[in-house]
C-alpha cells in the first residue's frame, strides 16, 4: 500500500496559535482566548472584513465553514455574530465574534467568500441581524410574510402567528396564535383519590342512595368498631351458601354409604390391587343367558379364500431348472 503525504498533520495543536494570531491582528482585536479547546478571537465590527481577509490570506485559515448567531438580550450589544474558519494545511479551526446592537449593522464578508451570503441571511432571518454589504439580505428558513426573528430570546414560544389550511377558502391562511390552555386552571389531583370538587357534568347527575347495607368501620389493628361514619358496600349480596355444614349439602349420608357398599361383583381374596370388594373382581355363574356375539350389522357375501401362494407359505417351493434353447442350423 502506497504511503500517502499531506502536509497538514493529523491532530492540530493550540500551542503558540493564540499568540501569534494576537500579533497579527493587532488593533483589530479586542479579546483573545483559548475556550472548550479552541481559540476563539473577538475583533472590532467594522474591521471584521479585514480581519477575515488577514487570517484567510497570511494564516492559511482558506474555508468559511459557518456563521451563528447568539443572543444576550441583557447586554447593550445583545448580539453575537461568529464566524467559524478552517485551515485546511493546518487541520486547524478557530472562531471569530463581533458583537452588535439591533439597529447594528455588520459589514458583510461575501467580498471573501461567496457562500456567505447564505449564511447571514440565515443570522438575519433568525436574529435581525443586518448586515450592510449583501445585496440580497431576504429571509431564508421562515414563510414570506413572517413576522419577528425565531431565535431572539424574547420571542414566544408559539409565535405571533399560525399557519393553517383553509377548507373555506382552499388555501393556506394566517392568523393569530389563540391559546385557551393559557387561562384553564388544571388540578392534578385524581378524581379517584377523593377531589373535593364536583367534576365537569356531575352537577346534572341525579345524587345516589346511600346503600341499604351500612357497615361499621373496624380497625385492622385492634380489630374494635370505629366510631367513624359506617362504610357502605353497595346493595346487599344474594343469599347463597358458601359453606357445606350439613351432610344433605354435599349428598352424603346414612343412604349413600348403604348404596355406595354395595359390591357389583365378588372380589378375589387373594388379591392385593383395590377393586371390587378386596381384589380384582371374579366371574360368577348367573341364570341369565349368555348375549352372545353380536349379529352383523351389514349383509354382504363372504369373501372367497385367496390361493396360496409362495408367501404364504411355510416353505418356499425351489425354483424350477432354466431350459436351455437348442440351436439351430442358422446358429454358429
Amino acid at each position: 500500500m502506497a504511503t500517502v503525504l499531506h502536509s497538514a498533520p493529523r491532530f492540530a495543536s493550540n500551542e503558540g496559535v493564540k499568540n501569534t494570531l494576537a500579533g497579527a491582528l493587532g488593533a483589530m482585536l479586542l479579546d483573545a482566548k483559548e475556550e472548550h479547546g479552541e481559540i476563539v478571537l473577538t475583533v472590532e465590527r467594522d474591521r471584521i472584513e479585514d480581519a477575515l481577509r488577514l487570517l484567510r490570506d497570511e494564516h492559511d485559515y482558506q474555508q468559511l465553514m459557518e456563521i451563528a448567531g447568539v443572543d444576550f438580550p441583557s447586554r447593550p450589544e445583545r448580539f453575537e455574530v461568529v464566524y467559524m474558519l478552517l485551515s485546511l494545511t493546518k487541520n486547524h479551526r478557530i472562531m471569530v465574534k463581533v458583537t452588535a446592537a439591533e439597529r447594528t449593522p455588520v459589514p458583510t464578508v461575501t467580498t471573501l467568500w461567496p457562500v456567505a451570503g447564505w449564511l447571514e441571511r440565515e443570522v438575519f432571518d433568525l436574529f435581525g441581524v443586518v448586515f450592510d454589504g449583501n445585496t440580497d439580505l431576504r429571509r431564508i428558513l421562515t414563510d414570506y410574510g413572517f413576522e419577528g426573528h425565531p431565535f431572539r430570546k424574547d420571542f414566544p414560544l408559539t409565535g405571533y402567528q399560525e399557519v393553517r389550511y383553509s377548507e373555506e377558502h382552499k388555501r393556506v391562511v394566517y392568523q393569530p396564535v389563540d391559546l385557551p390552555q393559557d387561562f384553564r386552571s388544571f388540578e392534578f389531583m385524581s378524581p379517584w383519590e377523593g377531589a373535593d370538587y364536583v367534576l365537569p357534568g356531575d352537577e346534572k347527575a341525579e345524587p345516589v342512595p346511600p346503600a341499604p347495607n351500612a357497615r361499621p368501620m373496624v380497625e385492622p389493628s385492634s380489630g374494635k368498631t370505629s366510631e367513624a361514619k359506617p362504610e357502605t358496600r353497595g346493595p346487599a349480596p344474594v343469599e347463597v351458601k358458601k359453606t357445606t355444614d350439613k351432610p344433605e349439602d354435599v349428598g352424603y349420608g346414612e343412604a349413600t354409604d348403604k348404596k355406595a357398599a354395595k359390591k357389583v361383583a365378588r372380589g378375589s381374596t387373594d388379591a392385593t390391587i383395590a377393586g371390587q370388594g378386596h381384589g380384582n373382581p371374579t366371574p360368577e355363574a348367573t341364570s341369565l343367558p349368555d348375549p352372545g356375539v353380536p349379529d352383523p350389522t351389514e349383509d354382504r357375501p363372504a369373501k372367497r379364500p385367496r390361493k396360496s401362494k409362495a408367501s404364504d407359505s411355510e416353505t418356499p417351493p425351489e425354483p424350477k431348472p432354466r431350459s436351455r434353447r437348442k440351436k439351430t442350423g442358422g446358429d454358429s
